[in-house]
C-alpha cells in the first residue's frame, strides 16, 4: 500500500501508474481535487484500490487526517513517497522576498515534518516500510540565486536523514533521490544540449523508487542517491 504525495505532478502520475500496474493499493494526495479525479480516471484502477484526497500538508492537521483516512480505508501503510515540491529562485539572497523563503520552507521542510509525524509511526508498527523523498544536489552544494530552494531542500534532507537514524533496525528505511531537473517532456533525449544533459526523466526516477521500495533494498537506509550525470 503506497501513499504518494504530489500525485498529480509529472513525476507523481508516473509513479502512481507504475505502482498501480504492479497491483498496489494507492493513496493519491494533491492540493487539486479536479486533477486528482483526472488522474484516477486515467489510471482505471478498481475503486477499492484507490483513495484520493486534496490536502495542504503545510498544515499538521492535514497530514494526520490523511493518515487516518488511509488507515481507515486500507488498514495499513507501507510506503510514503513524498513528491510535494516546487522551486522559487532567480535572485541573490539580499534581494529575496521573505515570502519566497517561507514558501520553500513550507513546501519542503514543513510538509516533510508533518507527514513524518503522521506516517512514520504506522510504518514502524508494521515492521516494514519505505520512505522516499526527491531532493536536489543543490541542497548541499547550492549555486547562485537559489537560496530559498537550497535552504528548503537542505532542511528536508536533514529530516529524512534523521528519520533514517531513528527507524534503523525496525524494517523501515528512509532515503533521498537527488535530481537536478525532472525532464517531464523528455527534452534531453529529443533535443539534447549542454543545458539538459544532466536532466532526469520521471521514468528513470520511478525506476529508482521501485528499487528502493523492494525487499532487495532493505539494506539501503539513509542514502542520498544521485540520479544525474556529471556536468
Amino acid at each position: 500500500m503506497a501513499v504518494i504525495t504530489g500525485a498529480t505532478g509529472s513525476l507523481g502520475s508516473v509513479v502512481a501508474r507504475s505502482l498501480g500496474e504492479q497491483g498496489l493499493r494507492l493513496a493519491l494526495f494533491s492540493t487539486n481535487e479536479e486533477r486528482l479525479q483526472g488522474l484516477t480516471a486515467d489510471l482505471k484502477l478498481p475503486e477499492e484500490r484507490v483513495l484520493t484526497g486534496a490536502y495542504d500538508f503545510t498544515a499538521s492537521e492535514a497530514a494526520r487526517s490523511a493518515a487516518d483516512a488511509v488507515q481507515a480505508r486500507f488498514g495499513r501503510i507501507d510506503m510514503l513517497i513524498h513528491l510535494v515540491g516546487g522551486w522559487t529562485g532567480g535572485k541573490p539572497l539580499p534581494e529575496v522576498p521573505t515570502g519566497d523563503m517561507s514558501d520553500m520552507l513550507n513546501q519542503h521542510l514543513w510538509t516533510t515534518f508533518h507527514l513524518s509525524q503522521a506516517f512514520v509511526p504506522p510504518l514502524v508498527a508494521n515492521g516494514w516500510g519505505r520512505i522516499i523523498a526527491v531532493s536536489s544536489p543543490f541542497a548541499s552544494n547550492p549555486t547562485t540565486n537559489m537560496g530559498p530552494y537550497a535552504a528548503g531542500k537542505a532542511a528536508q534532507e536533514a529530516l529524512i536523514m534523521t528519520i533514517a537514524k531513528e527507524v534503523a533496525g525496525t524494517g523501515v528505511t528512509a532515503n533521498i533521490l537527488h535530481v537536478r531537473t525532472i525532464d517531464a517532456k523528455h527534452e534531453r533525449d529529443l533535443q539534447p544540449s549542454s543545458k539538459n544533459r544532466n536532466w532526469t526523466t520521471p521514468e528513470e526516477i520511478n525506476a529508482a523508487i521501485l528499487y528502493l521500495c523492494s525487499d532487495e533494498a532493505h539494506v539501503v537506509n539513509g542514502a542520498r542517491i544521485p540520479l544525474y550525470g556529471s556536468a
